[in-house]
């Protein structure tokens, strides 16, 4: 039967097997398909039978040599032995195993310092920055000049960098420019606490020197993360190297005063104004410097406008 089972499946013949006397009495399948000589399933032996034409085994002369009894019931001899690994169930600790697995993967590549520093929320850029070793500057420092003032500030103050007296103090702006910066944002209702104070670089240049170009770079991404963390409406670039450097630009400051820069994909809005140690050399430049803070408080006074135009535009 085994050998004639896939010639039946492909002429679409299904193996019929009874069923109710395999489940009852499946001994007595032996019995009843044990023909007598010469006969099939009980088919007289006559060579002019239908099928002997088309299956010569059918006919006489074709299946006349005498077969051994089968000792093994008609649906048990298809079966595969007991235990055997092609019995299609799954072991008892099988478990599926994703392609993934079997995939050594590279290991992902360590983040950039500037991609670290732009994930970091207050605590964690505060404490990056006190221990920076970026630069040299860090050689020479007292202590790290952060920044000082509101973090959610709608004025962002943006000087060169810490002079002695912050490097002292830890604070920007505290010396005798810190002391005209005051009264410069008190004249235009602003007090310094309602601002958010930094520098370009965060450590002191020696001798008060302009910071070098890669020193400001170094620094930069802690400025970067300040201004998105604070999202100031309006930046105040006091000073030429701080506006060359926010503004990433080598225009002179006299070109860069008087109109309303922008600053980063928020398109924050930058002015320029002359920094308050020069102010200090320079007296007769403080009223410039006033025409600055104006216009500040114009450029300001727009976004709020515009604000809640968008906001109540349907």
């Amino acid at each position: 039967m085994t050998a004639k089972r896939p010639y039946l499946e492909a002429l679409g013949i299904p193996l019929w097997l009874p069923r109710q006397t395999l489940a009852m009495h499946p001994q007595r399948v032996v019995e009843t398909t044990e023909f007598p000589h010469g006969q099939l399933g009980g088919l007289p032996d006559q060579p002019n039978h239908p099928g002997a034409a088309r299956h010569p085994s059918l006919s006489k002369e074709g299946n006349t040599e005498d077969r051994p009894p089968s000792t093994m019931a008609i649906d048990q001899r298809d079966w595969p032995e007991p235990g055997s690994p092609d019995d299609g169930m799954p072991d008892d600790d099988w478990e599926p195993v994703s392609e993934l697995d079997a995939i050594d993967l590279p290991p992902s590549p360590p983040l950039s310092r500037e991609a670290r520093i732009a994930r970091m929320d207050w605590e964690e850029l505060t404490a990056e920055a006190r221990q920076c070793q970026a630069c040299g500057l860090c050689a020479t420092r007292t202590q790290v000049v952060f920044g000082v003032g509101n973090r959610q500030a709608e004025w962002l103050v943006i000087g060169e960098g810490p002079g002695a007296d912050e490097d002292q103090q830890g604070e920007p702006f505290v010396g005798r420019a810190g002391k005209l910066l005051n009264p410069m944002l008190l004249a235009i209702g602003l007090r310094r606490e309602q601002a958010y104070i930094t520098n370009i670089v965060r450590c002191r240049p020696p001798e008060n020197r302009e910071p070098a170009p890669e020193e400001a770079a170094k620094c930069r991404p802690f400025l970067e993360r300040q201004i998105e963390l604070i999202q100031p409406r309006i930046t105040l670039a006091v000073g030429r190297i701080a506006a060359q450097n926010l503004l990433n630009t080598d225009t002179p400051i006299g070109k860069l005063r008087g109109q309303a820069h922008r600053f980063g994909p928020a398109r924050i809005p930058v002015v320029v104004t002359y920094h308050p140690a020069y102010l200090l050399r320079s007296p007769r430049e403080k009223r410039k410097a006033w025409d600055d803070l104006r216009l500040a408080c114009r450029v300001l006074a727009n976004e709020s406008v515009n604000a809640d135009w968008k906001s109540t535009d349907p």
